[in-house]
């Protein structure tokens, strides 16, 4: 047993120092990671400490260790590669029972920048709520019992995940960590907001509740202990005891099943033949218009769904349209003309159209000979983003209205909203067409090297054109709020601003079209060089 944890614990040191000898970069990269990591966690640690006797501090201890316990949770799915023993299919073949390897994987999992950080700050945790000899002594079996459970409860979620973590839907999950944290720090900032202006009291009816929940109530159990309540103590201490005892019998039967069992590559392909699937796509492309138009649109549709750079593309232009109307709203700081930040989301993944398609777009241009046949691809791809696009932008409109309570003005937003994505339609389909560039499959960029240049003329010089091409309807709505009496006409904005937005995206579309047609070599290639 000692051996089989002794050799897995200097395997995962062999991988961290391996690693570190591959690049200078890698080196610094890791070193600036650690030192930042471990200054962070000190001011967390100083922060906690200097909570202690704050009536308060046992609410924010609680809901610390659980808010670490969640980040162990989640963070193997999204960096699957922040840990080269995360996954144990690796040594299938080696002759190990699953019981001993998960001690050894368990013991390994102690090593590294994480749980030195998790410690830190769980012992800050604790000796912000300790008072006396007992509630020091059980700080002692609490850090140490919910360390453990954090661990286990990282292998045990990676484990049930290993076989999405290496497949193309793992890579996808990995490209959209990204929009995770985006997510993930607006509301640690709206949280903070609301903590500054109503007090940590308000922490205290949930702090209530996760107190009882593992790792939390090991932290709960010191606080308990320390306010003479020995048996509570002892009861969240068994509490965290049981959540180990279970994820670790969870992780050793899903382990089993894992090294015996084979994974798709192993399998043969089931027969298909009785699941004709439709030509035109599914039951959504039986709804789709006839002809090119259709087949141009289930194309788009289908890259927004699968390919992952183009879906963490839409996901993060999703959530943050919605995010910073409905955010500033609730803090009733917003405005409604927020809710056409939405639009003006959706509308930049018109541009740059042909290079998600990258190489492949040389099939789509051979089907492209006249200025015609590019109309007829531009309207495609314009009419599958406006299919998520227009009910998208009315309903965070609609929703930032209600929580501003300001209805009469929900016309006029919505107008300048079809309006404003109508010219980012139009303008994104001309610099697809004159300032393409290459969208790399793999990492986390996208922008090809060398092209980055093309990639911030085309957005920021087309967002400034839609602004330009707006400046109509934006002129209108300003008429019509300041001028006496203009308020009462103020709904017509809506028919104008839809009419506008059709409008000036069909004659966008007609105006890239030549383009589109004649630099179908140069676009070819601008796409290609990722």
């Amino acid at each position: 047993m000692t051996d089989v944890t002794a050799t897995v614990v200097r395997l995962k040191l062999s991988l961290l120092r391996n690693g570190l000898r591959q690049s200078g970069g890698r080196r610094a990269a890791f070193v600036a990671s650690a030192v930042v990591a471990l200054l962070f966690a000190a001011l967390q640690l100083l922060g906690l400490v200097l909570l202690r006797g704050h009536a308060h501090a046992d609410a924010v201890a609680v809901l610390g260790a659980a808010v670490l316990a969640l980040g162990w949770a989640f963070m193997p799915l999204f960096f699957p590669g922040g840990d080269e023993t995360l996954d144990p299919t690796r040594l299938a073949m080696l002759p190990l029972r699953p019981r001993p390897l998960v001690r050894a994987l368990l013991a390994a999992s102690l090593v590294g920048i994480g749980p030195l950080f998790s410690l830190v700050l769980l012992v800050g945790c604790a000796v912000s709520v300790a008072h006396g000899a007992a509630g020091y002594a059980v700080a002692v079996v609490a850090v140490a019992l919910a360390l453990l459970v954090c661990v286990a409860l990282a292998r045990a979620v990676a484990t049930a995940n290993v076989r999405l973590l290496s497949s193309r839907k793992g890579r996808d999950l990995a490209v959209l960590s990204g929009l995770v944290i985006a997510v993930g720090a607006q509301l640690v900032n709206f949280g903070a907001q609301s903590l500054g202006s109503a007090g940590l009291g308000q922490l205290a009816p949930v702090a209530d509740v996760v107190r009882w929940l593992p790792p939390a109530s090991a932290i709960g159990a010191v606080h308990s202990a320390s306010e003479g309540s020995y048996g509570t103590a002892v009861l969240q201490l068994g509490l965290s005891l049981a959540a180990l005892v279970l994820l670790v019998g969870a992780w050793a039967r899903t382990l089993t099943r894992l090294m015996t069992s084979p994974d798709g590559s192993t399998l043969q392909a089931p027969d298909a033949a009785g699941r004709s699937r439709s030509p035109e796509g599914g039951a959504l492309g039986r709804r789709l218009p006839g002809g090119r138009t259709g087949t141009v649109m289930a194309r788009s549709l289908r890259y927004v769904w699968r390919d992952p750079k183009t879906k963490a593309a839409w996901v993060t232009s999703l959530a943050i349209g919605l995010i910073v109307p409905v955010f500033n709203a609730l803090q009733g700081t917003g405005s409604i003309y927020f809710a056409c930040f939405a639009a003006g989301m959706l509308g930049i993944q018109m541009y740059n159209q042909f290079g998600q398609d990258t190489s492949a777009f040389w099939m789509v241009a051979t089907t492209i000979s006249s200025p015609r046949d590019a109309y007829a691809e531009l309207r495609g791809r314009a009419l599958a983003l406006l299919l998520i696009t227009l009910p998208y932008a009315t309903l965070v409109t609609v929703l930032t209205t209600a929580l501003l309570g300001d209805w009469p003005r929900l016309p006029e937003v919505l107008g300048l909203s079809f309006a404003l994505l109508g010219a980012m339609l139009a303008t994104g389909a001309w610099t697809s067409a004159r300032f393409p560039y290459s969208i790399p499959q793999e990492g986390h960029k996208n922008v090809a090297p060398g092209q980055a240049g093309l990639a911030w003329i085309a957005i920021f010089g087309g967002m400034v054109s839609a602004a330009l091409l707006c400046s109509p309807v934006i002129a209108l709505t300003i008429a019509l709020n300041v001028s006496a009496g203009g308020d009462e006409w103020t709904w017509l904005l809506l028919p104008v601003g839809a009419a506008y937005g059709a409008t000036i995206t069909w004659a966008g579309l007609r105006a890239a079209a030549p383009r589109t047609a004649a630099c179908l070599p140069e676009i070819l290639l601008a796409v290609s060089k990722g």
